[in-house]
């Protein structure tokens, strides 16, 4: 019998959470009807190469060569353009191929040589409007549009899922002879992710170098925190599978360089454990401006099982040759969803090593019980197919699917993955 629980936490104590996440019965109805339930059991799914669609590259011209539309950037996703008249445009986005999880990424830049408001609504392939849109005059810093500026079409129902959110959107924007970039999310692209990996990377304990190439023949990188060579502990940290997921990478960010950081606590930490990162596992789905799937058409995220995608063949190489040298005692892979979520597996399964999750978890709650955290524990384990249920499987590490939400405060993301890191180098120096 399958047995799968959620419990809906803001402060709760290690030893319930140890308890195979059950929940309490007198309050279940409740918990199911304010909390976030989870995306329940990922189906098995084949994950040999699909057909992939590229987005055409190019600019859009309108109103006689003053308006214009492009999609020529890392990142970007705009697949057709109409004017409608009175300054209004509309505007598609398709996936990558299909079926796919509804994750409709798009990012576009407007621009115009006469300086005024322009009206644009977004529609897409079955799917509704999911990310609340960003903007930019620079592609790299963000903010969310002016509310004022944004009118939900055709509202959805619920609080969470694709069903809660409007069919379509209008965004008034404010155009001059200087792009604007109007994006789904922040923009971290190949580039700039490696930027960020080349910065840190100037610590004398931090290093990076490429562990093998994607579909597309992009390199990946890996970040190796080593304090001390003499360390026989690790930590296996993963990220960004799913290209428009950057809540997620935003809260690993955060996590990484708390841990990389100059307290105490993690030079300490440093002394025993080192640190592999893979901060973007999907270089080309994030550079094409994918919903969801690598350049072989797949969810990366369902390959740890046959792995007949090279990025996830690269990490479980690798991680069979550290194997050799470390024991590996934790595991994260970094997503995002429609609210904050633990997915880690049962006690049922792991037994008394896996508790350190469930301890973990209760204190991230304990110390920002601001934010409601969801618990959804699975207790199967075959196939591995998803990363953690393969790190754990395959390499004995307690290992979690940690997902932040799309919405998620960009200071609660840096806060929450530095109280994360904090809470993580302590249970592993207490054990």
């Amino acid at each position: 019998m399958r047995i799968k629980s959620l419990i809906t936490i803001g402060v709760l104590s290690a030893v319930v959470l140890s308890s195979s996440c059950k929940k309490n019965p007198e309050t279940a109805e409740t918990e199911e009807k304010t909390g976030y339930q989870g995306q329940g059991k990922s189906p098995v799914v084949p994950t040999v190469d699909k057909p992939i669609q590229k987005q055409w590259r190019g600019v859009w011209a309108f109103n006689d060569s003053t308006t214009f539309f492009s999609n020529k950037f890392e990142g970007a996703r705009l697949n057709g353009v109409a004017y409608d008249g009175d300054d209004h445009y509309t505007i598609w986005v398709t996936a990558e191929n299909t079926p796919i999880n509804v994750s409709p990424w798009y990012a576009f830049q407007v621009w115009s040589k006469e300086p005024r408001d322009i009206t644009v609504q977004l529609n897409y392939q079955d799917s509704r409007s999911r990310y609340y849109p960003k903007i930019s005059a620079d592609g790299r810093n963000f903010i969310p549009l002016d509310s004022t500026r944004f009118k939900a079409i055709g509202p959805g129902e619920g609080e969470f899922g694709i069903k809660a959110a409007p069919e379509s959107a209008e965004l008034t924007i404010s155009v001059t002879e200087e792009p604007t970039w109007i994006s789904a999310q922040e923009l971290y692209t190949s580039s700039v992710v490696k930027e960020w990996v080349d910065s840190l990377s100037q610590k004398p304990f931090i290093e990076n170098y490429p562990i093998g190439l994607s579909k597309e023949k992009r390199t990946m990188h890996l970040m190796e925190i080593n304090g001390n060579e003499e360390a026989k502990k690790a930590l296996m940290i993963i990220s960004r599978q799913h290209p428009p997921e950057v809540t997620g990478f935003l809260a690993m960010k955060s996590f990484i360089e708390t841990i990389s950081g100059d307290s105490d606590q993690a030079k300490e930490f440093r002394k025993e454990h080192a640190i592999f990162v893979v901060p973007l596992m999907n270089p080309d789905g994030a550079d094409n401006g994918h919903w969801r799937h690598n350049m072989g058409g797949i969810d990366l995220n369902r390959d740890w099982e046959n792995f007949n995608q090279p990025e996830t063949r690269n990490v479980r190489d690798f991680l069979v040759e550290k194997d050799k040298e470390y024991d590996f005692v934790f595991g994260a892979d970094f997503h995002s969803t429609w609210d904050d979520i633990y997915y880690p597996i049962d006690t049922t399964v792991t037994g008394e090593k896996g508790k350190i999750i469930f301890d973990w978890i209760a204190n991230i709650s304990e110390r920002l019980p601001q934010k409601k955290t969801n618990v959804s524990a699975s207790d199967e384990i075959d196939p591995t197919m998803v990363s953690s249920k393969y790190f754990y499987v395959n390499h004995g590490m307690p290992a979690i699917v940690f997902e932040l939400g799309d919405n998620t405060s960009r200071p609660f993301l840096k806060e929450k993955g530095k109280v994360a890191a904090e809470e993580i180098m302590k249970l592993l120096m207490e054990e």
